[in-house]
């Protein structure tokens, strides 16, 4: 007869692939978070890396992992989903993107896989705004088929540059590669960062209008970031620095662990 499976340790690591399979499966329970955090590889102008929506992501992501579970709460951190649907970005060489149907496919593949664990719950943390709709789906699509609780959040609520104390004004406009994601990967990975910042470009004619727009305006529309120029951003980097960055960064990983210890407690009825 087989003997039970005993882990030959205590897991001290909240990366959920550096555990073996049995390890994993003997260290979760129903309470258990698995956290996924998801980004893309896309073009962010000339200045900043492909992989920035997946670096913040990743980088947030795990360090809330790490700060709720040091306080009781059972959450896991699973590899970086980095291709993801980027398409607004198809120009632009070194974009890897996928398409909308193929990243629901992955989602719902990865949640399938999940429910064959002990864990119950999956949080999709966010670095890329192309994900949006699609984690929504997700979200749905998880609950209904294998019976999850699927919660989707963003890394950050960065916002534009409000034009107060030193940040530049990008007029609710500043949505790739402007202040706040410069300034944020200025502090993760300034090695990554070029010294030369493309110039601002902000589309003024959309901020002047009432329901169009970026940033939470109700009436969304179709775009491809080349429509607002030939260097891919929109927004004005040119006073981004490290230590707007490091605030930045602080609140993201102050935001996740809230929501995470909210999620912790959640019920339906």
């Amino acid at each position: 007869m087989t003997a039970a499976f005993t882990p030959p340790f205590t897991p001290t690591s909240r990366h959920w692939a550096d555990l073996s399979g049995p390890a994993l499966t003997a260290a979760l329970t129903e309470r258990s978070i698995a956290v996924v955090p998801i980004g893309a590889i896309e073009h962010h102008g000339p200045h900043l890396p492909l992989r920035t929506d997946a670096l913040v992501a990743e980088t947030i992501a795990t360090a809330a992992v790490e700060r709720v579970a040091a306080d009781g709460i059972d959450a896991w951190v699973l590899p970086t989903i980095s291709y993801a649907k980027s398409d607004e970005h198809h120009w632009a060489p070194g974009t890897v993107w996928l398409e909308g149907t193929t990243v629901l496919d992955t989602l719902v593949d990865i949640g399938r896989s999940v429910a064959m664990t002990p864990a119950k719950t999956v949080v999709f943390v966010n670095g890329h705004g192309g994900n949006v709709m699609l984690l929504g789906w997700a979200n749905r699509e998880l609950r209904r088929r294998f019976g999850l609780r699927t919660f989707s959040m963003p890394a950050t609520a960065a916002g534009a540059g409000d034009g107060l104390d030193g940040r530049p004004d990008e007029k609710g406009q500043g949505i790739h590669g402007g202040f706040s994601e410069t300034s944020l990967v200025m502090h993760l990975a300034p090695h990554l960062v070029a010294p030369e910042m493309p110039a601002r470009n902000i589309p003024e004619h959309i901020a002047g209008l009432t329901h169009i727009g970026f940033n939470r305006k109700p009436v969304m529309f179709g775009w491809t970031s080349d429509d607002f120029g030939p260097e891919g951003v929109i927004g004005d980097a040119t006073g981004a620095n490290a230590a707007h960055g490091k605030e930045l960064y602080e609140r993201g990983v102050d935001f996740v662990c809230e929501a995470l210890a909210e999620i912790d407690g959640f019920v339906f009825g």
